[in-house]
């Protein structure tokens, strides 16, 4: 009798992570064939509005996949946070350090004699 309640089903679960995870790639292909005008064309600190609405979601979508499928919901607080903190922190500075580099290199090939030879 306690075997048939130490092992449930996690169909519902499987199916709930599986549309979020689909809603949000959803938006994710929709607004990257819309590309709407008002997210397009407005930029902050050198990126637009929509890429910078890309990596939220990317972000949001690695924490998710973190918290279902790493069994991170189920761990105490303190070792939840220190897991998801660092990563993120991580995934963060490597998007800054990869949009400021390339930033950088479009400002040398544009602004000089050299060509653009990729």
């Amino acid at each position: 009798m306690a075997a048939e309640g130490a092992h449930h089903s996690n169909t519902k679960r499987i199916w709930t992570v599986f549309v979020i995870m689909s809603l949000v790639t959803l938006v994710e292909v929709v607004l990257g064939i819309i590309k709407p005008e008002s997210l397009h064309h407005v930029h902050i600190f050198g990126l637009s509005l929509l890429n910078y609405i890309f990596i939220i979601l990317t972000i949001v979508k690695a924490y998710y996949i973190m918290w279902a499928f790493m069994h991170l919901e189920q761990e105490k607080s303190a070792f939840r946070w220190s897991v998801a903190g660092i990563l993120t922190f991580l995934c963060v500075y490597l998007i800054a350090l990869v949009l400021t580099e390339g930033n950088y290199i479009y400002e040398v090939f544009h602004n000089s004699q050299y060509k653009w030879i990729f």
